[in-house]
């Protein structure tokens, strides 16, 4: 069913394909006629321009789990509260992204910061190859702005780290044994309906032997939070053994540096100037505003074209 899904988009695609460019023709056809066509053209021009742009990025997704959906870990750095508001930031920025490209997201589980923002935060990205398109945002994310939780209004820097794991189905087999797991359960602290916060329905898993964890509190039933965490937790593990296997620039590891000066693979400046930079690539945008409202396009598709580089 997924390959079929998949040649079914690849057809649709071509189709796509050929009547924008029958449209474009027949724009130039009526322009040579003398009619004032060049804002339709303008358009058509742009959005198949868009089209080609993301065929081009699919061309570089050749990982053998890219085209898996992706689970994404966020949590806030250095910097208290300042951080846990960009954790936030960040997190609409992942949605947003996501809802420019058709995918489905689910948030499982979200723990609010203290005054602002949040403590911890993961969700799954559905859609194809969404963990190939995210897997270059795993890292430290850095953010230099006026902070509005500053009475003096002085500029801060905030740190938050992004972690993405491909999303494994019962085909591949990860096998957690009963002692090298700790489960514990708590009441729901997260955003939910009149159930929420009235039983200890929420999970948390933690694989001892690598420390990693996976957290769900979505659901009303402990039952399928369990479920859903050992899941996530499997992902994660999968992940973890996959990348200790391959001899890649950037390991495990990476994504587990301090979240501090230093460490991070993007910045996001506010204020003195307005700039986004990835450390890697050295893209920069200056449109940060749709940069941060999810138009994350020029920083994937540099980070895919640079590790298609590496791999030749």
């Amino acid at each position: 069913m997924r390959e079929k899904k998949r040649l079914e988009h690849v057809l649709a695609t071509d189709a796509d394909l050929e009547r924008r460019g029958s449209d474009i023709a027949a724009y130039f056809d009526l322009a040579r006629e003398g009619e004032n066509v060049d804002a339709d053209l303008r358009r058509e021009i742009d959005a198949l321009r868009e089209l080609i742009d993301k065929l081009e990025t699919a061309t570089l997704l050749s990982g053998e789990n890219d085209a898996r959906n992706a689970i994404v870990t966020i949590h806030p750095g250095a910097g208290g509260t300042e951080s846990q508001d960009w954790a936030d930031m960040l997190l609409r920025m992942y949605l947003r992204w996501a809802e420019r490209q058709g995918f489905e997201t689910v948030l499982y589980d979200y723990q609010p910061g203290e005054e602002a923002g949040l403590k911890s935060a993961t969700f799954a990205v559905n859609g194809e190859y969404a963990f190939g398109l995210l897997s270059g945002e795993i890292g430290v994310h850095r953010l230099v702005r006026i902070s509005p939780f500053d009475q003096a209004k002085r500029r801060h820097t905030s740190f938050a780290s992004v972690y993405v794991s491909p999303e494994i189905d019962d085909s591949i087999e990860v096998v957690i044994k009963p002692e090298d797991l700790r489960v514990d359960t708590y009441r729901s602290s997260g955003k939910g309906g009149q159930h929420v916060n009235t039983t200890d329905s929420a999970v948390r898993m933690t694989h001892l032997p690598t420390g990693l964890v996976s957290s769900c509190q979505n659901e009303r039933s402990q039952h399928k939070n369990r479920e859903r965490a050992m899941s996530m937790l499997r992902s994660k593990i999968y992940e973890y053994e996959m990348e200790k296997k391959r001899e890649a620039t950037r390991k495990i590891e990476d994504s587990k540096l301090d979240i501090d000066f230093g460490s991070q693979i993007r910045s996001y400046v506010l204020q003195p100037y307005r700039l986004i930079k990835d450390h890697r690539t050295k893209t920069e945008v200056g449109d940060v505003d749709r940069v941060i409202d999810g138009d994350l396009q020029p920083f994937i598709r540099a980070y895919l074209q640079m590790r298609r580089g590496e791999k030749r």
